[in-house]
């Protein structure tokens, strides 16, 4: 329309995802969203509303992004737990090394400045967590290991995850970033294999 300005409000979302997810919550002004994504105030507003509404867009479409990609990563080795393990953490550590978005995790950052969000906010922040245990338990079901067993390994692989992000904005190099993934397959690995022994051996 003449005399209006027009912008995509997907790549809106895209630049101000990467504030929340450089800065954290606390740190991501009106200033600082306004200069990312070429709106005022008052566009801002008008278009994702609050300051926290604009966040739980920007969280929802980073989950959509990732969140695609991980349950691709599952699902391309059904009865394999081990390898659809292995093969999310490739999918992280790919985002981790890609130097077109932030080091990190937005997930992990919002998570570690829970302080600083609202309750909603940090509700949905701790329901992306909880997702993310869902898909890995989910691809970990396929084996012998008991409930309690593999509940313990999916909060396992989610905590190794969520460290690789800290890990990668300390500035950790990521051949050693490939190292612990390596080692939490391993440990995954092993785990289940005890398992299939000891429910052979009670059978």
């Amino acid at each position: 329309m003449s005399g209006r300005k027009q912008f995509d409000v997907g790549e809106a979302l895209d630049r101000a995802m990467r504030v929340f997810w450089q800065r954290g919550y606390a740190d991501a002004s009106l200033d600082a969203l306004g200069s990312a994504t070429g709106l005022g105030r008052g566009s801002l507003y008008g278009t994702f509303g609050s300051k926290d509404a604009l966040f739980h867009q920007c969280l929802d479409r980073y989950a959509a992004l990732y969140g695609a990609r991980y349950e691709q990563a599952f699902a391309a080795h059904p009865g394999d737990p081990v390898r659809a393990v292995e093969a999310f953490f490739d999918v992280v550590l790919e985002r981790i090394a890609d130097p077109s978005v932030p080091a990190g995790c937005l997930v992990a950052q919002s998570a570690a400045q829970s302080a600083t969000l609202t309750e909603e906010s940090g509700t949905r922040v701790r329901g992306l967590l909880d997702l993310q245990h869902r898909r890995v338990r989910a691809a970990l079901a396929d084996s012998p290991a008991d409930a309690r067993t593999l509940d313990e390994l999916a909060t396992f692989v989610v905590a190794v995850n969520q460290s690789l992000a800290v890990l990668s904005r300390a500035g950790t190099p990521d051949a050693e970033l490939r190292s612990v993934a390596r080692l939490a397959c391993a440990t995954v690995a092993d785990s289940l294999a005890r398992a299939a022994v000891e429910g052979d051996a009670a059978s």
